[in-house]
């Protein structure tokens, strides 16, 4: 499902570490996913949002696991050319290290495709070359054997465990320098608008702390301090509803 563009324009604003901060208000503990950084130049310095297109690997086995395999109806080459333009694509590798699951030339399809990013608790491989077709690529590395040297595709558009991570299709996916995040489709309206308000405090936070502040009763906010920023909100002609330290 396309995300709503003002929603994602929000979301794009919004930190990974704010996203965190707000799903834990709501008793979410284990959306960040473990292992995947920023690894191409174009993941660096970047914050990209999108649903989440979940691709599935198994361990290896010897049966299904060949190269044969890559011409198969149930392949990550059948897989890409299902790929909606926007989405991230979210591939539990079961953070295997030493089998890349997608090289320069998947990587050149995800783009004439408009995948957003790619987000793995695995590697890719072909570095130079995946680097080389600009793709955002959110991975633990890169190594050179193929992925059916460690790792069975079996399918797409189901529920994975990435990094650690349930990820849904259709789930939002924020990736950033801090890594990615999944927020549930359910929830995503909510930290989209939340979010920015969490943003705006934080900053004039920021602002206090730089201008001598102490951080006692300013983070978080005591009474005091909610009610300056308030006062400074209104000056600015800011009326968002606050979400509370």
């Amino acid at each position: 499902m396309p995300l709503d563009p003002a929603t994602k324009a929000k979301l794009e604003g919004i930190s990974t570490a704010t996203v965190t901060t707000l799903l834990l208000k709501k008793g979410l503990r284990n959306i960040w996913m473990r292992g995947p950084l920023p690894f191409t130049a174009a993941a660096r310095g970047k914050r990209l949002v999108g649903p989440a297109f979940t691709l599935r690997f198994v361990p290896a086995r010897e049966d299904l696991a060949t190269p044969e395999s890559w011409s198969s109806p149930r392949s990550t080459r059948a897989a890409i050319e299902a790929m909606p333009a926007g989405c991230v694509a979210v591939a539990d590798a079961m953070g295997v290290t030493d089998a890349g699951i997608f090289g320069d030339i998947l990587c050149a399809r995800l783009m004439k495709r408009g995948v957003a990013a790619l987000v793995t608790d695995g590697v890719v491989r072909d570095v130079a070359g995946v680097e080389g077709t600009g793709m955002p690529v959110w991975s633990r590395g890169g190594a050179a054997p193929p992925s059916v040297a460690g790792l069975t595709f079996v399918g797409w558009q189901e529920p994975v465990g990435c990094g650690g991570v349930a990820v849904f299709p259709d789930d939002v996916v924020v990736a950033d320098g801090d890594g990615a995040v999944c927020i549930p489709a359910a929830l995503v309206d909510e930290v989209a608008n939340g979010g920015e308000e969490q943003e705006r405090l934080e900053a004039w936070i920021l602002g206090r702390v730089e201008a001598g502040d102490a951080l006692p009763g300013l983070y978080p906010p005591n009474a005091e301090n909610r009610a300056r920023y308030d006062a400074e909100k209104k000056r600015l002609g800011v009326h968002l509803p606050a979400t509370g330290p």
